[in-house]
């Protein structure tokens, strides 16, 4: 985290032309995407298990080592059966589905692996995190398309504060880049197509110019547990996870209801599961796909939920570096947030350049800004009508409130 941190403070773009397959050969329109550079899973894990893993669980098990490591969490026979493992994903295996599928009709089902289903279920990755680091507390995957991150992140609050789970390991994880996947977003109409040319400048939330979201995969991990043990183990404490809310806007599957009624509930949900007012919030992390109607309704709910303290907020789109992740993309919001509240700097929204009367906040404009954050609220939106909202604060705020 602490190089994306570095890069997206720096306004930088990891969008870039599709590497993953040759875009040009499938035939979509859209061919450029988000990917994950250099990744090696033998840096890890065992090569053997990796073999064995889709990229996504793959992707899946070296955040959570790398959380693991920053939390200076050792899981062993004291704890084991008290830690859970809550990590979400939109897509799950799907590379492993269409290998598959491809295998089936070219060679036959006996050309077929046994380790297919191991490999595209989309709760590999949190039963791969548990065998790789011993964790037997709760376990599972939660599935709400682009809420899935926030939903695994808020579950995994409400385990600790029940006493499910003395900590969790949870996040998402999304390896989505395939040709299925770009082939049907691409017919869909939600992704950019102008950019093809210049990648960097095709996601551009909240700007008038804005054509659709690009591709992308991640994952990250959080380490949730009680203020009192991680402080017990001196460990680097970057926020507190606060509230959590969700709703559903049983409107449309795709597309969100006129005002964001449905984001604006979720909000409000989080606030109050936080114990906090709107104008508690400094900071919120916006969906900001760069779609048109996202980007406005999103708007038009933050300025419901806040009112005249909407006009005081800074907001900002990661999207706009980093793309759209599906499944994943709150889990690296919510870490970003964490880092923004513990260095008092906020990212930018890149890429804007021409205001939109329907868009009309402080998106923090092209350059990341130093500001005090206290409070952030980060919003991921899904299809099928999902709302999923977290606030996050800093901890040691609430000794003086």
């Amino acid at each position: 985290m602490p190089e994306t941190w570095r890069r997206l403070v720096a306004g930088e773009s990891g969008i870039g032309p599709i590497t993953l397959f040759d875009a040009a050969a499938v035939g979509t329109e859209t061919r450029i995407a988000g990917e994950v550079k250099g990744f090696d899973p033998g840096a890890f894990m065992d090569a053997k298990a990796a073999r064995r893993m889709d990229r996504f669980t793959q992707f899946a098990v070296a955040a959570a080592g790398m959380a693991l490591h920053d939390a200076r969490f050792t899981i062993d026979d004291s704890n084991r059966d008290d830690v859970a493992v809550l990590v979400a994903t939109g897509a799950g295996g799907l590379a492993s589905i269409t290998e598959t599928e491809h295998v089936l009709m070219e060679r036959g089902p006996k050309r077929v692996s046994p380790f297919s289903v191991p490999m595209l279920m989309s709760n590999a990755a949190a039963g791969q995190i548990g065998i790789q680091f011993g964790a037997r507390g709760m376990g599972g995957a939660f599935v709400s398309a682009c809420a899935s991150a926030n939903d695994a992140i808020g579950l995994a609050l409400m385990a600790i504060q029940t006493g499910r789970a003395t900590a969790v390991i949870a996040g998402a994880s999304e390896a989505c880049v395939t040709p299925l996947c770009v082939a049907c977003f691409d017919q869909a109409g939600a992704l950019s197509k102008t950019h093809n040319d210049d990648p960097t400048a095709a996601s551009r939330p909240f700007d008038k110019n804005r054509d659709g979201f690009v591709l992308s995969e991640a994952a990250t991990v959080l380490i949730v547990e009680e203020l009192d043990a991680a402080r017990a183990r001196g460990a680097t404490i970057w926020a507190e996870l606060a509230g959590y809310g969700a709703s559903m806007d049983a409107f449309h599957l795709t597309a969100p209801p006129p005002g964001g009624e449905g984001a604006v509930r979720a909000m409000r949900a989080a606030l109050r599961s936080a114990g906090m007012r709107p104008d508690d919030v400094d900071y919120v992390s916006a969906h900001g796909t760069s779609t048109p109607l996202n980007d406005k309704t999103e708007t038009l709910a933050i300025r419901t939920v806040f009112g005249a303290h909407a006009d005081r907020l800074l907001v900002s789109s990661l999207k706009s570096m980093v793309g759209h992740s599906a499944g994943a993309c709150g889990a690296l919001e919510a870490a970003a947030c964490a880092y923004t509240i513990r260095k008092g700097i906020v990212p930018p929204t890149i890429n804007y350049g021409t205001s939109d009367p329907d868009c009309d906040l402080d998106y923090v404009p092209n350059q990341a800004r130093r500001a005090p954050v206290r409070t952030a609220l980060s919003n991921s939106f899904g299809f099928g009508g999902h709302n999923s909202c977290l606030v996050l604060r800093a901890w040691r705020d609430r000794h003086r409130w």
